[in-house]
């Protein structure tokens, strides 16, 4: 019965069809009644804005909970970098998982671009990097962009394996573009421990017993190897002291100097960031000036 009156019904609509051309068709109508409709408008998928800064510090885009807000404002993240996943990555039926080994070669990519958008060293700073792909949804339906974003932590040792497991970022206001150009209270500088082991960021006239030299990219090993071979770790950062300092990498640069280091976070790591920061240790007695630049005066053999 359901069948017959959907036919019947057809077949009226084709009766009064019918009816409507017999009679003819009024002034400014051809009568025909299928080009008359727009075109429905072709899908547009959600891409995010790079310049846009955002509140929400998750590292992924779903269209539901990107809410850019002015980065003259509070924020937690700006984006500062668009990629784009190619090759056998694009090919995937879902987007890389976060934290994934996949997403290595996009975060090779926005390290990099970090590195220009800030001007510096962003390792040298309170600074942190992170790579966003598309929701599951936005994947399915094309998208195939990675978001690159930066973000101020809350400690000079945050991000790392040292006392803070996972990075912490805090509030900031305005861009960081150029942020590293010049002097920064982001800089971590000279240092000094608090009672927890913690670093703490202090001026270089003032007493210390660090100082930030650089970084280096340690190998693609699995993170419970990243600091096993110490010895090894501390030569490549005396290397970076010698650099620093602009002494000679020589027999004797050991009893010149001390070394730290930093080893990323288990997260930062599993998110492709191996930079090992390292640091000037004086050995004990602190210091009231920079060692930058200032040869073996700065640097004697103890």
């Amino acid at each position: 019965m359901r069948r017959w009156r959907v036919r019947a019904a057809v077949a009226a609509l084709a009766g009064a069809v019918t009816a409507m051309a017999g009679c003819g068709a009024p002034a400014g109508l051809d009568g025909d009644l299928t080009d008359d409709w727009r075109p429905a408008a072709a899908a547009v998928q959600f891409t995010p804005k790079v310049g846009d800064c955002h509140v929400i510090a998750s590292p992924s885009s779903y269209l539901t909970s990107y809410q850019p807000v002015d980065c003259t404002r509070q924020h937690l993240l700006e984006t500062f970098y668009l990629g784009t996943f190619t090759g056998a990555v694009a090919e995937r039926e879902t987007p890389p998982p976060v934290g994934s080994a996949v997403l290595r070669p996009a975060f090779a990519e926005c390290d990099a671009k970090a590195t220009a958008f800030v001007g510096g060293d962003w390792r040298g700073a309170r600074l942190t990097v992170q790579v966003a792909p598309p929701s599951p949804g936005g994947w399915q339906g094309g998208s195939r962009w990675f978001r690159c974003d930066i973000f101020e932590l809350d400690t000079a040792d945050g991000g790392s394996a040292r006392r803070h497991p996972d990075d912490h970022p805090v509030q900031h206001t305005g861009s960081l573009r150029g942020a590293l150009k010049g002097p920064s209270p982001l800089a971590l500088g000279c240092l000094n421990e608090d009672r927890y082991g913690a670093f703490e960021q202090t001026g270089c006239a003032r007493p210390h017993t660090f100082e930030y030299v650089g970084s280096w990219t340690a190998p693609d090993t699995p993170y419970a190897d990243a600091g096993r071979d110490e010895d090894g770790v501390h030569a490549k950062c005396r290397a970076l002291v010698a650099r620093y300092a602009k002494v000679p990498v020589d027999g004797v640069l050991r009893y010149r100097t001390g070394t730290s280091y930093l080893v990323p976070a288990a997260e930062a790591w599993a998110r492709g960031d191996r930079g090992i920061r390292c640091f000037y240790w004086s050995g004990g007695p602190k210091v009231t000036h920079s060692i930058k630049g200032g040869g073996t005066k700065a640097l004697p053999v103890r």
